[in-house]
């Protein structure tokens, strides 16, 4: 019996390559890790997803919920100049690429080359015989043309490189994701910065209000206590009073600066260049913040996106891990002329011509390659791990910022009452003063209780506001992970 040999040409060897090389892959299979949730938040009030469309938020900017032109004017500010959302933009371009970079392995590579060389040599003596090329009493000199055509290409067989391509795909999608939440973080700095601002202003204005009439009242002091009337403890006591005011007023326009200057880097200007006028403002009318089941939060909010896709990346890094095990293919092959003179470089002659299968397989490595995968899959475990983290860091944002508004709902309407008290009593002392039928101690108590509780209904509405900013923030604001292959 006689046993044929088959022997893989060159061309065989190829085609062989190009039907392995789509049919093989060393990847686990990519699926969005389990994390815990609820079927509703707990601190969310009843009815709290049917009050507003779920899709307010996507259908325009969702500072502009709030109403305000110039907080409007300031946050498209940030898209253009802040510089955080500037580095996420350059992270982003960085990785789309990367994504380019390792697409490109999955084609062949051509390149073209080009010599032309002359040669000689030194002759022993100084008479010889010509073989064909210039000679005299220096030696002999010759020349030589060449032009080629290279080309090489790795079939993708076990699927390393798709896999390459695949972990710099999903990092991309990643770094978009923070593009988005660096976005979204700056915008929501800025509109509650500004906020903040405005509550400012609003106690300065309601300070420069208290300090108009302590200065009346330690003028009307001094008057009784030169004619005799109070003892000098009441003088001295509305002295106190009044420059403590004025303190506080000096330590809000500190505030109001530090605010400012803040406002200013988020929007990308220096500060000294940059100002925002003390105008008659009246705050606007809390936004209805549409309300959403847990389960939508998982596509609403781009850091748990940019988790996701961290954890995407991670398994196609496993698959190229494992496809080290496998031996590796390349593919070659060149075309080239060659000639002694240039006229004869595109003869039938002067080409030469070679293809070539090359095989590679690593054999020993004291157990390298099984690192790697174990390395490769302890970091899928971590992004796992920092995905659910994420997660329940989002829930806990929503539950924080549910309660908040909640809680300072009720604070509003018990600060409101404590005002009207306060000022109607402070009224009442002031008039028994007046008629002699109590101390100015008594005045002093009634006049700081009255401003603390003005105070303190100015801070809890701008509470509210700010309240208001971070429960859209902890929601996505209007940001919406695509639909797959988008």
């Amino acid at each position: 019996m006689t046993m044929k040999t088959w022997r893989l040409t060159p061309l065989a060897a190829a085609a062989l390559a190009l039907a392995l090389s789509a049919c093989s892959t060393t990847a686990p299979r990519d699926e969005v890790p389990s994390s815990p949730t609820s079927a509703a938040f707990k601190e969310a009030p009843a009815g709290w997803t049917q009050a507003a469309p779920a899709d307010t938020l996507d259908r325009g900017p969702w500072w502009a919920l709030f109403n305000d032109p110039g907080l409007n004017e300031l946050v498209q500010r940030v898209e253009v100049s802040n510089q955080n959302v500037a580095a996420a933009a350059a992270a982003y371009a960085q990785a789309q690429a990367l994504v380019r970079e390792q697409r490109a392995s999955l084609f062949p590579t051509l390149g073209l080359n080009g010599a032309a060389t002359r040669s000689g040599g030194g002759s022993g003596s100084g008479s010889g015989s010509g073989s064909g090329s210039a000679s005299g009493s220096g030696g002999s000199a010759s020349s030589r043309y060449s032009l080629g055509l290279a080309g090489s290409w790795e079939p993708d067989v076990w699927g390393r490189l798709r896999g390459g391509v695949n972990a710099a795909g999903a990092r991309a999608q990643a770094s978009a994701a923070d593009l988005a939440a660096a976005r979204l973080a700056a915008q929501g700095e800025l509109a509650t910065d500004y906020f903040s601002l405005r509550e400012t202003d609003a106690e300065a204005a309601m300070l420069r209000t208290t300090i108009a009439g302590y200065e009346q009242s330690a003028r009307i002091t001094k008057n009784r206590y030169d004619a005799g009337i109070v003892p000098r403890s009441d003088l001295l006591q509305s002295q106190t009073q009044l420059a403590n005011a004025k303190a506080d007023l000096a330590g809000l326009q500190r505030t109001r600066a530090q605010l400012e200057h803040a406002m200013a880097v988020l929007v990308g200007e220096a500060p000294a260049n940059f100002s925002v006028a003390v105008v008659d403002w009246k705050w606007p009318a809390l936004p209805v913040v549409p309300g959403i089941v847990p389960s939508e939060l998982l596509q609403r909010r781009p850091d748990i996106a940019a988790a996701e896709r961290r954890v995407a990346a991670a398994n196609a890094s496993i698959g190229v891990a494992r496809a080290a095990f496998f031996p590796s293919f390349g593919l070659s092959g060149n075309y080239g002329l060659g000639a002694a003179k240039l006229g004869d470089l595109f003869s039938a002659s002067a080409v030469a011509w070679s293809l070539g299968l090359s095989v590679a397989q690593t054999i020993f490595d004291a157990g390298a390659r099984s690192a790697q995968v174990d390395e490769a899959k302890a970091a899928w475990e971590q992004s796992v791990a920092q995905y659910r983290q994420t997660v329940l860091g989002a829930f806990q944002d929503v539950e924080d910022q549910l309660a908040a508004a909640r809680v300072l709902e009720q604070q509003e309407g018990l600060r409101r009452e404590a005002s009207q008290a306060a000022d109607l009593t402070e009224q009442q002392v002031l008039n028994r003063y007046n008629a002699g039928q109590i101390s100015y101690s008594d005045v002093v108590a009634a006049q700081v209780t009255a401003l603390n509780a003005r105070r303190a209904l100015a801070q809890v509405v701008a509470d509210r506001q700010t309240a208001a900013i971070a429960l859209i923030r902890a929601l996505g604001g209007g940001w919406k992970q695509a639909a797959a292959g988008a």
